[in-house]
């Protein structure tokens, strides 16, 4: 589960650093810039975020066939994972 939230917490950051990227090469250039575009920023993070959880459904592998067996702690005290099983 961490995993899911670091990759979409990193999703939402990507339009910031690309930005903050741009602007730092720009500056060093002398580029003229503008002011930072806050909710374009927001907006495309929501975005990806949005994509990736759309994605997230539609590629995710479908278990409705499938029996929930739960994991189980042993007399030994090792516990076995929990996983699905075809019915």
């Amino acid at each position: 589960m961490l995993r899911q939230i670091l990759l979409r917490g990193a999703l939402v950051v990507v339009p910031f650093l690309i930005w903050f990227g741009w602007a730092a090469w720009a500056r060093r250039t002398g580029r003229p810039m503008g002011s930072t575009p806050w909710p374009w920023l927001v907006a495309a993070g929501a975005a990806l975020l949005g994509l990736s959880l759309m994605l997230g459904v539609l590629l995710h592998s479908d278990n409705r066939d499938q029996r929930y067996v739960p994991g189980e702690a042993g007399a030994d005290g090792r516990v076995t994972e929990g996983h699905f099983e075809t019915r």
